[in-house]
């Protein structure tokens, strides 16, 4: 290929970069003003402002403030669902080590990720109140929900799990398990001690396997 015809090549790659680059940027100024003025509070002036960027930017890019707000949930959903694939690379799924792992995780984001599950909760007020919104969550946070099931999954299909334990319905509760001891260990932590959900998991998991264990028959001993 000549020099030519490699640089329109070389020019959209830039653009790419160019474009991921202020999308980041972006998104990491919404995540600060989120942070200090709550999703209702804030606006996409202040966050194009705060960015480095006009208004239209922020809007060819996200469409909205709602855009941003759900790609940061789709974000730290994924980031959390790797860290709980980390921990079951180095420890088996439902035994101790890896239940006090998934334990710590639970409380780091209970106690040191203050801001963020207090915006959830706002966000998901908002989308109830304004129910054309719930599509568009939903399908936001589809990608993180996916990965948790394809983690699962894997899981399962290493346990021998029953059929009627698929990974989607697994997901589900394992993802409202975590949200929900999350917003109770920050309102009473003594209730939710740091190896609470690691210990749930476990009783989770070892329900999944006895469920798939045979049973012993009439006059069968």
């Amino acid at each position: 290929m000549s020099a030519e015809q490699d640089e329109p090549v070389r020019q959209r790659l830039t653009r790419a970069e160019a474009k991921a680059r202020t999308r980041r940027l972006l998104l990491d100024a919404a995540a600060r003003v989120f942070a200090r003025k709550g999703f209702a509070g804030a606006s996409v002036e202040e966050i194009a402002e705060s960015a480095g960027f006009s208004i239209g930017a922020l809007y060819s890019n996200f469409g909205g403030k709602e855009a941003l707000f759900l790609e940061l949930m789709a974000e730290r959903g994924l980031g959390r669902v790797a860290e709980a694939a980390q921990t079951l690379d180095r420890h088996e799924a439902g035994t101790g080590e890896a239940a006090a792992e998934l334990g710590r995780l639970l409380v780091d984001v209970a106690d040191k990720d203050t801001d963020f599950a207090p915006l959830q909760a706002e966000f998901w007020l908002y989308a109830v109140r304004n129910p054309h919104v719930l599509d568009t969550m939903a399908a936001a946070l589809r990608e993180p929900r996916q990965a948790l099931e394809g983690l699962i999954d894997t899981w399962l299909a290493e346990q021998g799990a029953p059929a009627d334990a698929p990974a989607e319905s697994v997901a589900t509760v394992v993802a409202a398990l975590f949200q929900g001891l999350v917003r109770l260990r920050r309102v009473d932590p003594d209730s939710v001690p740091e190896e609470l959900f690691g210990q749930a998991l476990v009783w989770l998991f070892a329900g999944i396997r006895a469920s798939a264990a045979p049973t012993d028959g009439p006059g069968q001993s």
